[in-house]
């Protein structure tokens, strides 16, 4: 039951930025009035099991046991099992921990008894303490591929395996157009009195989310306030290679583009006080500009930034 007190947010998320920022939102809102909408058109199969990155990243870092200097994985985490794998001849250009290998393997278990995503996303979150919610944005298999100078790269070939070097010229979401939404995000939609779209690529982890149909004109029809973060900040991305993808695909390289990216579902745009310059564009777009610091390197910044969101809301 939604705590009438507190406004019921929709958050969308992927990568490190969003899952700063759903940590943030976690602090300031009881579990019943934050939903988490995660990406998972970069989900793949790695040595025989299902592998769920960004939920990974996002249910790591709301448990509390995210590695706080990758920005994913387990903390303290070993390789032994990656180490044998080797010795057998395995490729291994995916890293994964032996603790984060057993998550894989749970996960793999539990789809492999008929369960669907969301059901063993709540599982995996609830056994490790966490009850905000956690969905993801289908139950149906949606891949990102990035089209390259090297060809067809899956997002975690490009992003991991090839450090984001090869220059994107598309990207592309498959199987997106068949795929239905998740029931969470479903039902989130219904019940949000506003969403969040959080400071994460937006071609490789919102992208995605917003590729599955009847999402972006829901979103577009959607009553309440939408509240866009923006992942550039001073002609940059705050991590990953948003920028690098945005430059290539011919587009401005700042939170301008960003807003242009959201326009038809956005109300406001945060941005960074390094960019209060272009404050007069975003509002020549009927965008509301909130000038702030979107540095999320503490916890305190974490919450800081998700309070300035609330009071928006107010």
């Amino acid at each position: 039951m939604v705590t009438p007190d507190s406004p019921c947010v929709l958050a969308l998320a992927g990568g490190v930025g969003g899952a700063k920022l759903a940590l943030g939102l976690s602090h300031c809102l009881p579990p019943n009035n934050l939903v988490i909408c995660v990406n998972t058109g970069d989900d793949e199969t790695f040595h025989g099991l299902h592998v769920s990155p960004d939920l990974d990243t996002m249910m790591y870092t709301l448990s509390g046991l995210s590695n706080t200097e990758m920005g994913w994985g387990v903390g303290g985490d070993t390789f032994t099992a990656l180490e044998m794998l080797r010795k057998f001849g395995v490729d291994t250009w995916f890293n994964l921990g032996d603790r984060d290998f057993a998550t894989h393997i749970r996960r793999t278990q539990l789809l492999a008894d008929g369960r669907t995503l969301s059901e063993v996303t709540r599982e995996l979150n609830q056994q490790l303490g966490v009850y905000h919610q956690i969905v993801p944005m289908s139950d149906d298999a949606v891949k990102t591929v990035l089209l390259t100078d090297e060809g067809e790269l899956s997002m975690q070939r490009y992003f991991v395996g090839r450090r984001a070097e090869p220059k994107v010229s598309e990207v592309r979401y498959m199987g997106a157009e068949v795929a239905e939404p998740s029931p969470g995000l479903r039902n989130a939609l219904d019940i949000a009195t506003s969403l969040v779209f959080c400071p994460s690529n937006p071609y490789l982890s919102l992208g995605p989310i917003l590729a599955l149909p009847t999402i972006r004109k829901a979103m577009n029809e959607f009553t309440g306030k939408r509240i866009c973060v923006s992942p550039i900040v001073g002609g940059d991305a705050v991590k990953g290679p948003a920028g690098k993808i945005m430059a290539e695909l011919g587009k401005e390289v700042s939170s301008v583009e960003i807003a242009r990216e959201y326009q038809d579902i956005t109300d406001v745009l945060v941005m960074d006080s390094q960019d209060r310059n272009l404050a007069t564009q975003i509002e020549e777009m009927g965008i509301s500009p909130l000038i702030t610091s979107t540095i999320m390197e503490t916890e305190e910044d974490k919450i800081a930034l998700a309070r300035e969101i609330l009071t928006l809301l107010e």
